[in-house]
């Protein structure tokens, strides 16, 4: 397909710069394929009466790390800025990650990051440039490993606001607490799982009590995610690796729900694709412990799941294509319209959607 297809018109002022106060006070779009009213509006609140006793949804653990990191390079004399957006941990010591300007660093070069941001405070941490590879990543050797490096980098590191938001304003403080889900666990995320910010300790309570399940899986979230569909047709994109893991207990789990005959609901396309990667043509899930690839367009056959709850994507993203195969273009392009007309507020720190698959 082409990537036009997937393109609309979104005005600025649906953009969310901050979440809404308290963060399950959020607007819910529910979108029906092939029911008499395919949308209909609801509140994230409303959540556990839109699902039966017995069904279930899967939550991504993931834990952002302050992964946007700013260092400098000394050659000849000359002292540059370099920004740097780690996207996935290779082992105790490397990172692959985005580096500005990747072009003018050369292997064996080293970046040195410091206490601020003008590089005149103490040196907190140095890496080495390893690798540059045809995807346009960089692979960071650093000089502490394990456990110092991730309090190094917390400690220089910001958290990576999206472009959408970070072109707009500065991160600060706040967004530490706010670009967070409050069931975050194993950190390694460069990127929030957003539909799962919506969730607050009085929304699952309430799920408890209405009977719906809640079991976790962990996809660490990479930058890649930001990146921009660059090319015309869609099976010519090409998705970075992100590594994910589902426990034994929770494949076996998730496959008693849906043989029960209740509905499995991934709460934000994290959850969603480490799902499918885990699931094979029997829609059986099974353990998995690995990198995922996965890009999911139009033609795509769901295995693993009977719902999604995601927030609202940018249009011709790799987001708003997977939304699109679960749920159908022609019915992603009306909600979306919908959304935007009645003032839905959109992206990372916006409303939520909670999404029903278009039959064959």
């Amino acid at each position: 397909m082409r990537v036009d297809d997937f393109d609309f018109d979104l005005p600025t002022e649906n953009i969310a710069l901050r979440p809404v106060k308290p963060r399950d006070a959020s607007r819910m779009l529910v979108v029906r394929p092939g029911a008499d009213q395919l949308i209909e509006d609801s509140a994230v609140l409303s959540l556990p009466d839109l699902l039966e006793p017995g069904d279930a949804l899967v939550f991504n653990n993931t834990k952002v790390i302050p992964a946007q990191l700013l260092g400098f390079r000394d050659r000849d004399g000359v002292r540059a800025k370099v920004g740097v957006t780690l996207h996935q941990k290779v082992s105790a010591n490397e990172w692959r990650a985005f580096v500005k300007p990747a072009k003018k660093l050369r292997l064996d070069d080293t970046v040195k990051f410091y206490g601020n941001d003008d590089g005149e405070d103490e040196l907190k941490l140095s890496a080495l440039i390893c690798e540059k590879s045809e995807a346009g990543d960089l692979l960071l050797r650093f000089d502490k490993s394990a456990g110092e490096l991730d309090a190094a980098i917390a400690e220089v590191g910001h958290i990576p606001l999206p472009p959408y938001i970070a072109s707009k304003r500065a991160e600060d403080a706040q967004d530490r607490e706010d670009y967070q889900t409050v069931y975050a666990e194993h950190k390694g995320a460069v990127a929030a799982p957003t539909a799962g910010l919506h969730f607050t300790d009085r929304l699952f309570d309430a799920l408890k009590k209405r009977g719906i399940e809640s079991h976790f899986v962990t996809l660490h979230v990479g930058a890649g995610t930001f990146l921009p569909v660059k090319v015309d047709k869609t099976e010519d994109h090409k998705m970075h690796h992100e590594w994910g893991e589902i426990s034994e207990e929770t494949a076996q789990k998730l496959n008693e729900i849906r043989a029960r005959g209740n509905k499995v609901v991934a709460v934000g396309t994290t959850s969603l694709r480490i799902l499918e990667s885990a699931t094979g043509d029997d829609k059986v899930v099974k353990p998995i412990s690995g990198s995922t690839d996965i890009f999911i367009t139009p033609g795509y056959k769901f295995k693993a799941i009977d719902g999604l709850m995601t927030n609202f994507h940018l249009p011709k993203s790799t987001l708003f294509m997977l939304v699109s195969a679960f749920s159908g273009l022609e019915e992603m392009r009306a909600a979306y319209t919908f959304a935007i007309e009645n003032g839905y507020r959109f992206y990372s720190y916006g409303d939520s959607s909670l999404l029903f698959p278009k039959g064959d």
